[in-house]
């Protein structure tokens, strides 16, 4: 009896870290931790939410995909001494900064035609920046 109720109990206590382990691994925003490989991702999904028509059926489930992107990306790497510190990463943040807060002002609307061509703009240097490895 006394062994029965702390062997329930450390099952209980065994099932609990394992299924709040299970929730760490996963990372909803798709960001692997590999800096190179997660810029690129987020920039062809900024890409795509920018370049996507408005009556698109998945606009707003991508909407959400790349704000939740940006804000992983940004809390992942803005205090990454290795990372903050290189041209593209800079270069991408005001990229971000850009789209997120037209988002939040905004909501959901089409960007305008001036803020697509900066963003353009800044996505070819920041692709520049990453094959020269600064």
């Amino acid at each position: 009896m006394f062994s029965k109720k702390y062997l329930s109990r450390l099952l209980a206590l065994v099932l609990v870290v394992a299924i709040s382990l299970m929730g760490c691994t996963s990372n909803p925003s798709g960001l692997s931790g590999n800096y190179r490989e997660d810029t690129l991702v987020v920039l062809e999904n900024l890409r795509t939410a920018i370049d996507l028509p408005d009556d698109a059926t998945n606009k707003k489930e991508l909407i959400t995909l790349v704000r939740r992107q940006i804000s992983d990306y940004a809390s992942r790497y803005r205090r990454n001494s290795q990372t903050s510190g290189l041209r593209s990463f800079t270069t991408m943040q005001t990229a971000l900064n850009a789209v997120a807060g037209y988002y939040s002002s905004y909501g959901n609307r089409p960007l305008t035609e001036k803020l697509k061509k900066r963003l353009g703009q800044e996505f070819r240097q920041v692709e520049i920046s990453l094959k020269r490895g600064v």
